[in-house]
């Protein structure tokens, strides 16, 4: 979704990370200082959010704030980043926004989950929350880019890859964030030798089963709201039964 409401073709434009950022240093293994950041239950488009990168020389994990939405090296300028917030797995090792981000500059995009709509027959669009069941954060296929304005910053950004959605998921959405499990996470960044055909293989859909979906109010679509209630399961919604998972425990130790 872009900064308002929900398109057909956007995925993934929303998500929420409400973690404590010295937690997700622990459970991924990041080595550098950990960011300040606060917690935010509705991450938009260029907003800053947390992303781990292997460091080239020393080869291990960081944890570090960048800005969503990429900007490829060669960019004029910033003004198209919100437009590249995704990247599709099928395409993101030949278009040359992303290619060279694939074969050298991947990443990890944690989420505690991101938010998606679903229009009904009737033509009117509900919201629902995805999370991972088991409630540990998801570790979403990205890629991180760093550009030099004219002035001599520098801007570092990313992009959360996208994959066919399928399972229960795909009754809210065609598409998804790839999401990687951790015996993965190595050949993903960088620590381990991997083929382009490799990586790819790994861009799948989550399983079904390992995912919870629940209805929340449809005020996530407004970028100025942000708190925790965005999560609650809206009451009001008549889901299919695929769809009225319980909300896990996202604040629960990981």
């Amino acid at each position: 979704m872009a900064a308002g409401a929900a398109t057909d073709n956007d995925m993934c434009g929303r998500f929420f990370l409400q973690r404590d950022p010295a937690g997700l240093a622990r459970y991924f293994e990041t080595v550098n200082a950990t960011p300040n950041h606060a917690a935010s239950w509705n991450v938009a488009p260029t907003q800053t959010s947390l992303v781990v990168r292997r460091h080239p020389e020393s080869g291990e994990r960081h944890l570090d704030t960048l800005r969503w939405g990429l900007v490829p090296r060669w960019a004029k300028d910033t003004k198209d980043a919100a437009k590249l917030m995704n990247a599709r797995a099928d395409t993101v090792a030949q278009k040359p926004s992303f290619r060279d981000a694939f074969a050298k500059r991947r990443c990890l995009v944690p989420m505690d989950g991101f938010y998606e709509w679903r229009k009904d027959e009737a033509g009117g669009r509900q919201a629902y929350a995805v999370s991972l069941a088991s409630g540990e954060p998801m570790a979403v296929a990205g890629l991180w880019e760093g550009w030099k304005s004219p002035e001599g910053e520098w801007l570092r950004t990313f992009t959360v890859i996208t994959t066919e959605a399928g399972g229960k998921q795909a009754l809210v959405h065609h598409r998804m964030p790839a999401i990687l499990p951790p015996e993965t996470w190595d050949a993903w960044l960088g620590a381990e030798p991997a083929e382009p055909a490799e990586l790819l293989e790994l861009l799948v859909p989550c399983p079904s089963e390992d995912l919870a979906i629940w209805p929340v109010d449809n005020r996530v679509g407004r970028v100025a709201e942000n708190d925790a209630g965005l999560l609650a399961r809206d009451r009001t919604a008549q889901p299919p039964s695929e769809l009225d998972d319980r909300p896990p425990d996202l604040a629960a130790p990981f």
